[in-house]
């Protein structure tokens, strides 16, 4: 006890509580966030993307864009996927948090107002059209790399849709608009805002940004540079006008034609 002899207090514990220190972030801060973001939300896609590639080249495995999770049981195998797919978007809400901890609000800086849905879905709609003129126009002319006259390219890796039920719709939707939403706010609206912070021109900003996009396409093979003329597109249409939902609305538009026309006409 104090006071008595022989007493000889120990050393200090550890506080009751850790302080919370606020502090402005430095450049190198914003770089060092920019990277661990990119890296959580591409790591995956990346990874996922190789082995596909490696075991279509290696001459085996398959590239099925439904997979079967749960065999025996169509409509549970549709939820089940819905459900085991939603991960895609896990750094999305991580993203918005940490571009308004630096004072960039979703609606402020992204554009993200319900008020201008209706006019976003009218360009979206413009800029999905435009991504799949120019997909058009580079099969055309590339058709030889590509694959004509019903044979397929060795160069291109087609992901199929196979046989499936009609209301399979309903999980190309789901998987449309959670792919549309992760992709454009990480790799379009937090990274392209993020780059101008830090000085990027927008023309390196829309490269990094393309770059990034295709890499997680890998698995097409040589079909990667199809997903660019979009790509190129949404990203512009948000350097532009800082519209993102523009870009979500386009990216979904895309998606879900694609993969309901497969469903329908496999």
């Amino acid at each position: 006890m104090p006071g008595y002899p022989g007493y000889w207090p120990g050393p200090p514990g550890p506080p009751a509580h850790e302080p919370v220190v606020l502090a402005e972030p430095t450049r190198k801060d914003l770089v060092r966030e920019t990277r661990y973001v990119m890296v959580a939300f591409l790591a995956s896609g990346i990874v996922s993307a190789v082995v596909v590639l490696m075991q279509y080249l290696a001459g085996g495995g398959t590239s099925e864009r439904f997979p079967q999770l749960l065999h025996g049981y169509t409509p549970g195998n549709m939820l089940l996927t819905m459900f085991a797919y939603l991960p895609t978007a896990a750094t999305v809400p991580i993203a918005l948090f940490l571009l308004s901890r630096t004072g960039q609000k979703p609606a402020d800086v992204l554009g993200l107002k319900s008020r201008t849905a209706g006019m976003d879905i009218l360009a979206g709609l413009g800029l999905a059209a435009a991504g799949f003129g120019v997909e058009w126009l580079l099969l055309t002319f590339f058709s030889p790399l590509f694959g004509s006259s019903g044979q397929k390219s060795k160069l291109v890796n087609t992901v199929g849709i196979g046989h499936v039920p009609h209301f399979y719709i309903a999980l190309a939707i789901v998987m449309s608009a959670t792919t549309a939403v992760a992709e454009e706010v990480l790799v379009n609206g937090y990274l392209i805002t993020r780059l101008g912070q830090l000085g990027w021109t927008p023309t390196s900003a829309l490269i990094l940004s393309l770059t990034l996009r295709t890499s997680y396409h890998v698995y097409y093979g040589l079909g990667f540079v199809l997903t660019i003329p979009l790509g190129y597109f949404v990203t512009r249409s948000f350097q532009k006008h800082r519209r993102l939902s523009r870009a979500i609305a386009a990216h979904f538009l895309y998606d879900a034609v694609l993969m309901t026309l497969s469903i329908l006409f496999p």
